[in-house]
């Protein structure tokens, strides 16, 4: 008898779409996204799905590219979430408090049961250098995180990082408990990864992987920012780091991610790597 996972999504991470030229330096290539997108909604259209998940940076900069890329996503058959990442926020500031109503989010950072899973959306850009206007709270929060972290010689203390405030911080302590007591599988979404460490994580990386070690039923934590992608595990949980979609002028980069009872299959399409990643034993 065939298996069949618990959990499909498909995987979208960094297009950051723009009308601009590309970025030789750094290999990406703006304008080549939309087409991208339309290879990779024509190939989850093809596939039965639970969810397509959008991890950040769905453009590089300024509010008007974000019409382009999300009318490409009419064309899916799927439902589509979307979270933001740091180039989402490179917008005009009167613009800064819309970006997470156009993306189509309830809120920006909540939680939904798909397919019986508690997929949990995080907001790691809340306390940020840029996700807020300038002289706002949460800016002056993050420039004293970013100081702490440089004087410790911490390897994510970078501008174009974040970081959860306290207030989110609780909110999904108490979601995992709930997940928790009612036996539901935790699947995370941020746009930042917390493992293995690199200059890309989360300023929170070592308190969120001291906190979800008492979780066992979290399952992953999907994310994207490290367009050269990455995966380990760690107390039983898969952290999976997507390469970015705008990198190359030629080559797609998306995913098909499918959660099995003892394992986490990847079918990578273009210089997405296909893996299976199974529990620690």
């Amino acid at each position: 008898m065939t298996e069949n996972p618990v959990l499909r999504l498909g995987i979208i991470a960094d297009p950051q779409y723009a009308d601009l030229a590309p970025n030789l330096a750094l290999d990406r290539h703006f304008r080549q996204s939309l087409g991208k997108l339309e290879e990779a909604i024509a190939v989850f259209n093809g596939r039965e799905l639970d969810a397509v998940v959008t991890l950040g940076d769905l453009i590089d900069r300024d509010w008007e590219s974000f019409d382009p890329a999300l009318a490409v996503y009419r064309r899916l058959r799927h439902k589509a979430l979307f979270l933001p990442g740091n180039h989402d926020f490179s917008v005009a500031p009167e613009h800064l408090g819309d970006v997470h109503r156009r993306l189509g989010m309830p809120a920006p950072y909540h939680d939904l049961l798909v397919a019986g899973h508690r997929l949990v959306i995080l907001d790691g850009s809340e306390v940020s250098l840029f996700a807020v206007p300038k002289g706002h709270p949460r800016r002056e929060q993050a420039k004293a995180r970013l100081q702490a972290l440089t004087a410790a010689g911490a390897i994510n203390a970078e501008r174009w990082n974040g970081g959860l405030s306290e207030a989110q911080f609780a909110w999904l302590v108490e979601v995992l408990d709930q997940a928790r007591d009612d036996g539901e599988p935790v699947v995370i979404l941020c746009h930042y990864p917390v493992a293995p460490e690199n200059a890309h994580d989360l300023w929170d990386a070592q308190r969120l992987l001291d906190t979800l070690r008492d979780y066992p039923n979290v399952r992953a934590w999907l994310c994207g920012h490290n367009h050269a992608g990455n995966t380990v595990t760690r107390d039983g949980t898969h952290y999976v780091t997507f390469r970015g979609m705008v990198d190359t002028p030629d080559r797609n980069a998306f995913a098909i991610v499918s959660l099995y009872e003892n394992r986490l299959e990847i079918e990578g399409f273009g210089r997405e790597d296909s893996r299976v990643i199974r529990a620690e034993t």
